[in-house]
């Protein structure tokens, strides 16, 4: 009964979501550009967290679908490729914040989404304990570079046994991250209860992010590599 309650809930607010998603008439970004570099703008390629950062290791290009890079299109094609909204919509701790170099300076995420098991409406609430993969996303959309696309801190989280410890970042969790989340995301997926289908490519990027430790969180070595997706969502009965 709980589980359908649930389900019916989350039918509701993925509704409302895709409403959200579709794209408005006061939309101007820049979609003749991937993204524009952070570094020309004074941005970093690091998000921010306790004195450190995550690198920001995935870009979703600006050519995507225009739905796609609103945080109602943003969690639809998550939840087509594996991933949710947090347990229950609660989020333990302050949120991290990065400079895109749009002149927006410092903003905070927009959101963070994680890994369901197969299961959107409480899914993410196993990996709050079990651990695995997550994502934040901050939009490049300021005045002097206003791409819209998005960026993305993926990494993949260690086992907790009980609430009252923390989770850390698994060896190599940054790469790791990133490349589930990736392979997860490439090809054609259909979203689990909408008619929606999102089919995406991915390129790899360097120059973008500097490889090794430096300023990153947890002091764990990434190897610099940024990957491009590009995604493209279409009603699908």
């Amino acid at each position: 009964m709980m589980v359908t309650a649930a389900l019916s809930v989350a039918t509701i607010a993925l509704m409302c979501q895709f409403a959200l998603a579709l794209p408005t008439e006061t939309q101007a970004a820049d979609a003749s550009v991937d993204f524009f570099p952070v570094a020309n703008g004074g941005g970093s390629m690091l998000d921010k967290s306790g004195g450190l950062g995550e690198p920001l290791n995935v870009i979703i290009s600006a050519k995507s679908s225009s739905a796609v890079l609103t945080k109602g299109g943003l969690t639809l094609f998550a939840q087509a490729i594996g991933f949710s909204t947090e347990c229950l919509g609660l989020h333990i701790g302050d949120p991290q914040t990065a400079n895109l170099g749009d002149g927006n300076g410092d903003v905070n995420e927009m959101g963070v989404w994680r890994a369901d098991f197969g299961n959107i409406a409480v899914g993410t609430c196993l990996e709050s304990l079990q651990g695995g993969n997550h994502f934040r996303a901050w939009t490049q959309n300021g005045s002097s570079a206003n791409s819209g696309a998005l960026f993305l801190a993926a990494n993949c989280l260690t086992q907790i046994q009980d609430l009252s410890q923390h989770h850390t970042i698994i060896p190599d969790g940054y790469n790791i991250g990133r490349d589930e989340l990736v392979a997860a995301a490439v090809g054609t997926h259909k979203h689990p209860i909408l008619p929606l289908k999102f089919t995406t490519t991915s390129t790899s990027l360097t120059g973008l992010l500097a490889a090794g430790t430096q300023g990153v969180n947890h002091n764990i070595s990434q190897d610099g590599i940024v990957k491009l997706l590009t995604v493209s969502m279409k009603i699908s009965f």
